[in-house]
């Protein structure tokens, strides 16, 4: 049984069927999040809107890779756990045990988040159906003091092809879909925001390597220009890269000689 008076976070571990106690929670803040300054204010608002009691909706942060999206939900607990804010993370795999977190956590004071990283589903996979229901779907309404967030490379969670379109028809105007269309757009309708996060430019990958390397004393334009040959050697120039160069050449001979 969580004490969650004391524990902040936690994670569902499967095969024992139980939450598991985060005890070294990623340590990221609102402040050292660059170049997604809109998505970040809502979700502070939305989060904000969740802990006052009032009406908030289920997020689904998705788009490129590396910009930030996870870390963005890590930073919202770190601003917001002293107010009583909680997050489980649960993996794609265990969503059919959803219905069961949610009714351990339900009386609880604290206000939880689920929290789903990288979610997407193929043809074919059913596990999103118990995510519906908890969403919205039941005839139970969802408890109050729960939230669902999600990450995600994909728009409406599930693979979209062009076959799925040949029976969307436009009449007097009005777009009708597919049963397909609409089948995958269901899903993603149950989040109420929806954020996209777009592939970050040239300037804000250098802006977030200086906010890693603040007290570098050598030659600031040779420092960008190697973080730079990096990205281009890993094909991205993201945030996630910036921490990737940083774990490389800090406090590095390469990087006292630039």
């Amino acid at each position: 049984m969580i004490d969650w008076n004391h524990t902040y976070a936690a994670i569902w571990r499967q095969r024992q069927e139980f939450l598991r106690p985060v005890r070294q929670i990623d340590p990221i803040r609102l402040d050292q999040l660059l170049g997604i300054e809109p998505q970040k204010q809502q979700m502070i608002d939305n989060t904000q809107r969740f802990l006052a009691g009032l009406p908030a909706n289920n997020a689904l942060l998705w788009g490129a890779r590396g910009t930030g999206k996870s870390s963005l939900v890590k930073a919202l607990l770190n601003e917001y756990l002293h107010e009583g804010l909680r997050i489980i993370e649960v993996d794609k795999q265990d969503l059919l045990y959803l219905p069961e977190i949610v009714d351990d956590i339900r009386e609880h004071n604290q206000r939880f988040i689920i929290y789903c990283d990288d979610l997407s589903f193929e043809n074919g996979d059913a596990l999103y159906k118990p995510l519906k229901s908890v969403l919205e779907g039941s005839i139970e309404l969802p408890p109050e003091n729960v939230l669902f967030y999600a990450t995600s490379n994909r728009r409406h969670l599930l693979p979209e092809h062009m076959r799925d379109n040949l029976e969307t028809q436009l009449v007097d105007g009005e777009v009708h879909y597919s049963d397909t269309v609409e089948e995958k757009i269901s899903l993603s309708d149950r989040f109420g925001l929806r954020l996209a996060f777009y592939p970050q430019h040239t300037q804000t990958y250098l802006d977030i390597i200086d906010s890693y390397f603040v007290d570098y004393p050598g030659n600031r334009e040779a420092l960008h220009k190697a973080a730079l040959d990096f990205a281009h050697q890993n094909a991205a120039k993201n945030g996630r890269t910036a921490k990737q160069f940083f774990n490389a050449f800090s406090n590095d001979e390469r990087t006292e000689q630039l």
